[in-house]
Parts: C-alpha cells; structure tokens; sequence
C-alpha cells in the first residue's frame, strides 16, 4: 500500500464539483496531501476534504478566486504550510461564461472567463513552479491543466470564448513544458469531452449532454471519474516521459 506521506502536497483547483472533486478523491487515496481549493461553495469543498480523510488521507480545503493574483499567492502559503512541500498542480477552476453567440456576448463575459481560466492557470503554475522547479531549489513535481476538446470543435453556437480560453490552455501547456522540461517539472493537459456533471444545468441548459450525444462516437458521456484517472496518469511516475502532451479523454468526439 503506498504511504500516504510519500507524495507531497498536491493543490486542485476549482476542486468543491465535478471534475475537480473527482480528481481530489482520487489524489487522497493515490497518497497525495491535497489541497481543495473553491471560489464558491464551501460546504460542498469541505465535503470532498473530509471525504478524503475518512480514507486515511489529508486535505484541507481553501478559498480563492484564481481571477485574483493575491488570493492565488496566499492559496499555496496555505497549503505548504497545512500540508507541506508542493509536488503537484492540477488547474481545473474554469468558467463558461454562459451560452452566448459571439454577436451577443459581453466584453464583461469574456473578460472574466479570460481571467479565471487562462490567467488563474498561468499564475497557478507559475506560483507551483517557482515551488518545484530544481533550478530555484525545489524536488520537481508535475502539472496538469484541464482543457477542453472544445479547444479543437470550436464550441460554435455555444460558448466559442470559452473555446478559444481553452485553445490559450493547450498553448501554454505546451510553452510551460518546454521551458522546465530539465527542471524536474513536467506540464500536461487533459482535454474532457462530454462530462456529466453540473456544468450543463448551471449554464441552463440541463438536456444539453442528451441533445448532443449523437456526436459522441462511444455514444455516451463521461464521467468525473474517467478524467480524474487520466489526471492521475498524468501526474505519476507511470507518465515519467510523458511531457507537453494534450490527452484527449472525450469518447472519440
């Protein structure tokens, strides 16, 4: 059985739902020290964090807007100095920014949905890296964004700026994995098709994973779970020379 102790201190964000959750659940009983950040919804993070302790792990849950270069920085004083050094990051915090042609959508929409999912992603890694990277004295570890296969369909009709946030996604975790790739650190993305969860209701539109499975080539919708194990490849020893790399875990979509 791995010992719990032995994987360092991993920071989720976005982690209270959904992906994020599932990827925190996962990393507690995988061995890892996890830090559940949320924005909104305390009771549901403090949830996840006690789910993990009942299985012998150690989490505990902060809040932090990622859009907030403050709020970010004193996330991870919280989190080394609750749980110790850091040896991972997986930025999952992202917004939609609602259903909206792009005739239609607000300069305030896609100011925002840039600030938490791209922003907040790169001033995530660069607080991580800045932790682990060997060439400013830290262990190495490793760092998984989550994009989107929407970076690739282009979302049109839906949300085309929070595809284009996504494709910014893919991009910089390509740049950021070349420029630490001998510095202990690897970058990763993993890029989800059709998920079940909230996402679909929260945006309004509750039916909308059933008006599209007929594009799912696997016929059906993923879940939390299934991305939560590529997150966890991505993150282990098992991907030692996996770097730069966009998984695709969308059905065949």
């Amino acid at each position: 059985m791995v010992n719990k102790e032995q994987l360092g201190t991993l920071v989720v964000t976005g982690a209270s739902r959904g992906i994020g959750a599932a990827v925190a659940r996962l990393a507690g009983e995988r061995g890892y020290a996890v830090a559940i950040n949320f924005a909104t919804g305390e009771a549901e993070a403090k949830q996840v964090a006690n789910s993990v302790v009942r299985a012998g792990g150690r989490a505990t849950a902060i809040q932090a807007d990622v859009a907030h270069e403050d709020q970010i920085v004193r996330m991870f004083k919280i989190a080394e100095q609750d749980l110790g050094p850091l040896k991972g990051l997986v930025n999952n915090a992202g917004i939609t920014g609602g259903f909206a042609r792009v005739e239609n959508v607000s300069a305030e929409a896609v100011a925002r949905v840039f600030a938490v999912n791209v922003a907040g992603t790169i001033l995530c890694a660069r607080e991580a890296v800045r932790r682990m990277s060997t060439r400013l004295g830290g262990s190495g570890g490793a760092i998984v964004n989550i994009s989107s296969r929407a970076a690739h369909t282009g979302a049109p009709g839906e949300w085309v700026h929070y595809a284009a946030s996504k494709g910014a996604i893919d991009s910089f975790t390509i740049g950021l994995a070349r420029e630490v790739a001998t510095e202990g650190i690897r970058v990763n993305a993993v890029a989800p098709g059709l998920v079940d969860t909230g996402l679909h209701a929260a945006n309004g539109e509750p039916d909308r994973l059933k008006r599209l499975m007929g594009t799912i080539p696997m016929g059906k919708a993923g879940t939390p779970e299934e991305v939560a194990e590529g997150v966890l490849w991505l993150l282990s020893s098992a991907a030692s020379y996996t770097t730069g790399a966009i998984l695709e875990i969308g059905g065949g979509r």
